[in-house]
């Protein structure tokens, strides 16, 4: 399952939000620094409102949602390259990510301390962008120094690691992040060995007070500190930037759906923005829903954009993609407004697929297999 890791300066509502993404208490929101020692973890459903309607088509017992996995982390501040605070403990956990969840704090508030004594979303971004590119530099200088004695005796890969390094060390001294340097597609899995912390995949999580939600859900450019964190995103890495309310999203947690539903209706909103956040997450993982539904249960699967049908098939059993024959294939979009299985048939809109067929989000799929 991928990871992704839920990073930001102390007490900018990490914590608080991986409570609310995850549904539990495991991780201490307090308001001093460094409440977060050891890294929480939590499997997280994806929602994905599309179960509920083809459920009601097959008269399905159960939904079974997709999940991805989050990671709440050690704050980090200025010098963590270096191993101040829990700088050593942050970098290495934030490794093991596939992505990472930049929580950045947009609110005022004088009860909740700030490491840096004033709210400056982006001041908060670049410090942490600039430790992971730092740690990246002393990882890739070590680097190059032992694979520059291996490129002189001849060894050919150590030689293009070499070449790659020194691409990749003058793009980050300019302070720009790894993941915006472009390589060709023989030379990224050599690039992912190095693991750098800079070339994961960031989405930011503009954390706003209770009272400016609506307005930032409706508006985001309308509340200055999360137009600021939007327009810096697009400009220096092309990330995306979606409001939350962390606070508001924990304290939900707590409730029945009913009265969950009713208390951001009386707040003029949907959503506290985490459901949104967690399927923004998805998609920079990568990932890809397709569902199968019947009497029993109606369930959402994970896979990875680009995937063909076999591959697909053996999330669900290897015995299925050993033995694949082929898949009968309905997007959802055809089966719902054709409303069952049987009027797509005759609609025309299901089709067998063979083995290079490529799978799209919202498929819904019965496979056929022998082994």
């Amino acid at each position: 399952m991928l990871k992704a890791g839920i990073v930001g300066l102390p007490n900018v509502g990490k914590s608080t939000l991986f409570n609310a993404v995850t549904r539990t208490r495991k991780a201490e929101a307090a308001n001093y620094p460094f409440c977060t020692i050891d890294p929480n973890i939590g499997i997280v459903s994806v929602p994905d409102p599309r179960l509920a309607v083809i459920s009601k088509i097959s008269g399905s017992h159960r939904l079974v949602p997709t999940a991805i996995e989050f990671v709440d982390i050690a704050g980090l501040v200025k010098g963590a390259s270096e191993g101040a605070g829990l700088g050593n403990q942050f970098l290495a956990t934030i490794r093991e990510t596939d992505a990472i969840v930049q929580v950045v704090r947009c609110f005022e508030n004088d009860d909740i301390i700030h490491e840096l004594g004033t709210v400056d979303p982006v001041r908060d971004i670049e410090i942490i962008n600039s430790e992971l590119i730092l740690a990246d530099l002393a990882a890739l200088e070590k680097r190059r120094v032992s694979r520059e004695k291996k490129a002189k005796g001849g060894d050919k890969d150590a030689r293009r690691e070499v070449e790659l390094i020194d691409l990749l060390l003058p793009h980050l001294d300019q302070g720009k992040p790894a993941l915006t340097l472009e390589f060709s597609d023989e030379d990224r899995p050599m690039v992912r060995d190095f693991f750098l912390l800079s070339a994961k995949r960031t989405i930011y999580a503009c954390n706003v007070a209770e009272n400016e939600l609506a307005a930032a859900l409706a508006d985001p450019d309308s509340h200055p500190q999360v137009a600021k964190v939007r327009l810096f995103a697009a400009e220096h890495s092309g990330s995306e930037a979606v409001v939350i309310s962390a606070r508001i999203e924990e304290e939900l947690s707590d409730l029945p759906a009913e009265e969950a539903a009713e208390f951001l209706a009386d707040m003029g909103v949907t959503d506290s923005g985490v459901s949104g956040l967690i399927g923004a997450v998805y998609h920079l993982l990568g990932l890809r829903t397709y569902l199968t539904t019947g009497v029993q249960e109606s369930r959402a699967w994970t896979i990875t954009a680009g995937d063909k049908a076999p591959a697909a098939a053996g999330v669900i059993h290897s015995d299925f993609e050993r033995g694949f024959i082929a898949a009968e294939i309905v997007h959802y979009d055809d089966l719902v407004a054709a409303g069952s299985k049987a009027a797509a048939k005759v609609a025309g809109k299901v089709r067998i697929e063979g083995k290079e067929y490529i799978v799209k989000d919202g498929d819904v799929i019965d496979f056929r297999f022998n082994v």
